[in-house]
């Protein structure tokens, strides 16, 4: 079985589309996706639509980016200004019922999808989260007591020069215009939707334990 995991998509369908066909992944594949599929990009509707179908076709593990957690507290709380601030604008305009229609709908399927994402997941040889990890703190320490907001907003491992992970850990959450690939750091979200910016513009996949990586320019959307 095949292990590939794949970086922040933020509501660009089209790009996910174009990586798929390039993974051609089987049912003896993993997929994992780690975290924030929606906002920011055009089409957050039609990325939870494909993953929703994807699901049935190869075996998938979705895990929650800080984008899917303000969502959460959206759906649940109606909480909506640190989403408002983070692209939550472009994820409900994908849901208006038609061009000329303010009104949102949200599939209940899709409501289930986000608040279904893991926080972590964890193989024999890699720890996969959203965001990252404490860099002086053990993977075990912080399974024994995790901190969602380190889980899905924490970027200091980037800059430490060690790490007291027992493993690899496989992460998203901060764009690079290349992936980072380090002894125990994996970051492969390299700025899909982050196009218009000098050397972004990528979504970026990786085969594990190969550590081979795929990626595909920005899909136009329109």
């Amino acid at each position: 079985m095949g292990l590939i995991a794949i970086g922040d998509i933020h509501g660009c369908a089209q790009s996910l589309e174009a990586l798929l066909a390039r993974l051609a992944p089987s049912s003896t594949d993993h997929l994992l996706f780690v975290g924030d599929y929606i906002d920011r990009g055009p089409d957050s509707k039609g990325v939870i639509e494909r993953l929703l179908a994807l699901r049935e076709e190869v075996p998938c593990t979705f895990l929650r980016g800080n984008h899917e957690a303000m969502m959460i507290e959206y759906l649940d709380e109606g909480t909506f200004e640190l989403w408002r601030m983070n692209g939550g604008v472009s994820t409900l305009q994908s849901y208006l019922r038609g061009e000329d229609s303010s009104e949102i709908h949200i599939p209940a399927a899709h409501a289930e999808f986000i608040r279904d994402t893991k926080l972590y997941h964890e193989t024999d040889d890699f720890f996969f989260v959203h965001a990252g990890l404490k860099p002086g703190r053990t993977i075990a320490e912080t399974q024994n007591d995790p901190d969602e907001d380190v889980l899905l907003w924490e970027r200091g491992h980037l800059e430490a020069e060690e790490v007291a992970w027992e493993k690899p850990v496989v992460c998203g959450h901060t764009p690079h215009p290349k992936p980072i690939n380090r002894e125990k750091l994996i970051l492969i979200d390299t700025g899909c939707v982050y196009h218009m910016k000098p050397g972004m513009g990528r979504l970026t996949a990786v085969h594990l334990p190969e550590r081979t990586f795929v990626d595909v320019g920005y899909a136009d959307e329109g």
